[in-house]
């Protein structure tokens, strides 16, 4: 569940960003003209450049090193051995 929340905080980052900077000019939040159409367009587009971006990251800086060897978990004598890297 925390990797679906860390994307979901990410995609809600610019909107939030844009609310919170609505609220210190004094502009309306709720104001329908400070959300018009291409303002939202543009912040759905940065959200999924975050998003995106983030994907990017995780997959190059995380996980296994090149060339290891995954061993699954498995039974040995009636005991479960769990997966090791190797």
């Amino acid at each position: 569940m925390r990797p679906i929340f860390t994307e979901f905080a990410l995609f809600a980052t610019p909107f939030v960003a844009y609310a919170l900077f609505l609220w210190a000019t004094r502009t309306g939040v709720l104001d329908e003209k400070a959300w018009s159409r291409p303002r939202l367009f543009w912040l759905a587009a940065v959200a999924l450049v975050l998003v995106i971006a983030s994907f990017l990251v995780l997959a190059e800086f995380t996980g296994s090193p090149p060339r290891s060897t995954y061993i699954p978990a498995h039974m040995e004598n009636g005991q479960l051995v769990p997966g090791v890297e190797k």
